[in-house]
């Protein structure tokens, strides 16, 4: 992994020098743009939509678009007057129990490697902070951009994972929420019921990206001259009509699929299975003495 950025942890009068690594990375099968017919790549030039002139990045700045249409302009030196009070620093401004940070907070997660003269505190903080069982909420400057974070502790290496601003969480306006939706408690039994009977513990290793395994087998197939064979498409369920009646069947399924037990043998029209509409066996009568 290549470092992207470089500074220290504060943590009261202890400074500790830290490496920034991108602890994340989307493995999603990138295109580009081409020419159908032959599969030439498609350039975008930097055009000025006043002159007409193509633009050199040099010449490029940042412009702050007004409501009346007008545009602001900011240069380098605009930004570089900035009060980033925490640039090249992580500030640690408290430490909180975990569970109090909604996860709709977190926006990117990053690993912290000390440097050689920080190894020491790096390792006095890093085991502090893991037997009390917390976080460290911090402040950090990155790409020009003051952000809240975590720290905390995974596989003996701290996480900082930056946070969204509280005015950047979107509050939830759907018309259901103001509407005196009734739920009977027998319907409330059984979703807890299909609840507990999918419980398990997680394992990320059992999940797999399908779409992408089957583009890859696309690409592949394409690459061969093969012909490309399309898998079956399920069939999307519809709303369910009698809730109880789903829910129970899927509290079946489940249990099912958990325990791996075979299905139950069909039903006649009486309601009895077929080995309990056999009739019983005829007893051969006792000869006499």
């Amino acid at each position: 992994m290549r470092s992207i950025w470089k500074g220290a942890i504060s943590f009261g009068l202890v400074t500790i020098p830290v490496k920034l690594y991108s602890a994340t990375e989307q493995k999603d099968v990138t295109f580009h743009q081409v020419h159908r017919e032959d599969g030439g790549r498609i350039r975008y030039k930097r055009v000025c939509t006043i002159d007409g002139e193509e633009i050199p990045y040099s010449e490029i700045a940042k412009g702050y678009e007004l409501a009346t249409g007008e545009m602001v302009v900011l240069t380098d030196e605009d930004f570089e007057d900035l009060p980033l009070s925490t640039s090249r620093r992580i500030d640690v401004l408290q430490f909180t129990p975990a569970e109090q940070i909604d996860p709709i907070y977190f926006a990117k997660s990053y690993y912290l490697e000390p440097d050689a003269q920080g190894e020491k505190p790096y390792v006095l903080l890093r085991n502090a902070l893991e037997s009390s069982g917390q976080v460290a909420v911090v402040k950090v400057a990155l790409r020009q951009r003051e952000s809240l974070a975590t720290l905390r502790v995974r596989d003996g290496v701290f996480v900082l994972e930056t946070m969204l601003w509280p005015d950047e969480i979107r509050k939830p306006d759907f018309e259901f929420l103001e509407e005196d939706i009734e739920v009977r408690a027998q319907e409330l039994k059984m979703a807890e019921s299909l609840i507990s009977t999918m419980e398990s513990d997680f394992d990320p290793s059992e999940y797999r990206d399908s779409y992408r395994e089957a583009l890859q087998a696309v690409i592949e197939a394409k690459v061969a001259g093969k012909e490309v064979i399309a898998p079956p498409e399920e069939e999307e369920a519809g709303p369910a009509v009698d809730l109880m009646a789903a829910l129970r069947a899927s509290v079946e399924a489940a249990k099912r699929e958990r325990e791996g037990a075979p299905a139950k043998p069909k039903k006649a029209a009486s309601g009895k299975s077929k080995e309990e509409e056999k009739p019983p066996a005829k007893r051969k009568a006792r000869k006499s003495a």
